[in-house]
């Protein structure tokens, strides 16, 4: 049994869904459990008509548009999607007599598009003569808290997905699973979204239960790549990553997998197979648990533009305690999330998102010392192995030297499979290819 995860762009419209349809049969004999999300914009599509109808109109026209015409070119009739799309104009209807889109609501509003997504490839997969069944995330065992928007599943569902699941492994049943992904219900029966990276968990949670031979996830390329193809033409495909790789490289740019998503493979041991839909007989990228030969002293490059550092100095951090805590303390309440960090005896430097509004969090730094925000940096990770630290780093200088880039900051250590660099945003991409050619050349 493997478990096939189809992001929005691979179902986005009818010839993208014959084209998914295509490889799903062309792996039928591997029993698969199928994960999809929201046909292309319907998210936005979604999220577009609750701000009209918090307004005080209700139009569905888009949403509507969409669905209807791809199962008309598909030459399918769907009559489940007919009925959600009236339960979405019943919803938008209360929206707009309340004037109120809370989080809760909004939940169960996005979930139309996982839904009628799945409900569309088993109609059109059935067109085809190959057996399969929708179900609704609940309907296979998921349950969640009731952190609306950013939901957690709960340790419930390791046992649950296998009650609904194992009669289809084990052959009783021939019909393909095709699963919402991004959605589960609360103990109360409530709708809710399992936040950024949702289907990928999804994905991950169902193959990590049902002990599948793989998950694959599709993507539009072969497998996870050395560096960013857009930016270094002589990138190449990886073979092999570990789950810990993986996740690095998903928190320092590259769009692989959510790190939470890892959680339950890691839990599990299952393998994930990064595949290209374009490509279906490419290998891919296969994530483990540890490299199955000698670990590469460089596995890839990646980027993440547009941070903002933050350097705070104080003569009053000298031998003192509870400094770092104090400066933590103010992250937490203004509820900002740090990237990397760097410590010496009398200052700290940390990195956060360009997006992030600072100016109340710098007024409460301020009275802890000196602060200074600098902004358009850039954090770029090399993923290696960071016991030949020594070495990697001083290639890495000695090729950034030579091109006069800069490094303004370094960090290296809490994690054993990354180092990072903090560089102007205007040299990112430069200093990726500096380095994918120092170390891959």
């Amino acid at each position: 049994m493997i478990v096939m995860k189809f992001g929005g762009s691979s179902v986005a419209n009818a010839e993208r869904i014959r084209h998914v349809a295509s490889i799903i049969q062309a792996y039928k004999d591997q029993r698969p459990v199928v994960v999809l999300s929201a046909m292309g914009d319907t998210t936005d599509y979604l999220l577009d008509a609750a701000d009209m109808a918090v307004k005080g109109t209700v139009d569905i026209a888009q949403v509507e548009k969409l669905h209807f015409d791809t199962a008309t070119e598909l030459g399918v009739e769907v009559p489940a999607i007919k009925e959600l799309l009236n339960e979405l104009h019943t919803l938008l209807t209360g929206i707009s007599m309340l004037r109120e889109l809370t989080k809760r609501t909004r939940d169960y509003l996005v979930s139309f598009g996982e839904r009628m997504s799945v409900r569309m490839m088993a109609a059109y997969l059935k067109k085809k003569e190959t057996p399969a069944a929708f179900y609704d995330a609940w309907d296979v065992g998921m349950v969640s808290d009731s952190n609306y928007m950013s939901a957690e599943l709960l340790d419930e569902v390791w046992q649950n997905i296998p009650k609904h699941l194992s009669s289809y492994k084990e052959g009783k049943s021939s019909e393909i699973p095709i699963v919402t992904g991004f959605i589960a219900k609360d103990k109360h029966g409530t709708i809710t979204t399992l936040g950024r990276g949702g289907s990928d968990l999804s994905a991950t949670m169902i193959g990590a239960a049902m002990n599948a031979d793989e998950i694959q996830t599709w993507k539009d390329v072969d497998g996870i790549l050395t560096a960013d193809p857009r930016v270094v033409k002589e990138a190449h495909p990886i073979s092999e990553v570990t789950y810990e790789e993986a996740q690095e490289l998903a928190m320092f740019g590259s769009q692989v997998l959510h790190p939470r998503s890892m959680i339950p493979c890691r839990k599990s041991g299952t393998k994930v197979r990064v595949k290209n839909s374009y490509n279906i007989k490419s290998p891919g990228t296969l994530i483990v648990e540890k490299h199955s030969g000698s670990t590469p002293p460089v596995t890839a490059i990646t980027s993440v533009k547009n941070v903002n550092l933050i350097d705070i100095q104080s003569s009053h951090m000298f031998g003192a305690s509870g400094f770092l805590a104090h400066i933590f303390n103010q992250f937490l309440k203004w509820n900002i999330s740090v990237d990397v960090i760097a410590t010496s005896e009398v200052s700290v430097s940390l990195t956060v998102s360009g997006k992030t509004e600072l100016d109340g969090l710098v007024e409460d730094l301020s009275r802890a010392g000196e602060v200074h925000v600098k902004k358009d940096k850039a954090i770029v990770t090399v993923i290696c192995d960071a016991a030949h630290s020594s070495s990697l780093l001083a290639k890495a200088f000695t090729s950034l030297a030579s091109e006069d880039i800069n490094v303004q900051m370094i960090s290296q250590g809490a994690s054993k499979v990354n180092i990072s660099f903090l560089v102007d945003t205007c040299q990112a991409d430069k200093t990726v290819c500096v380095l994918h050619k120092a170390f891959f050349s």
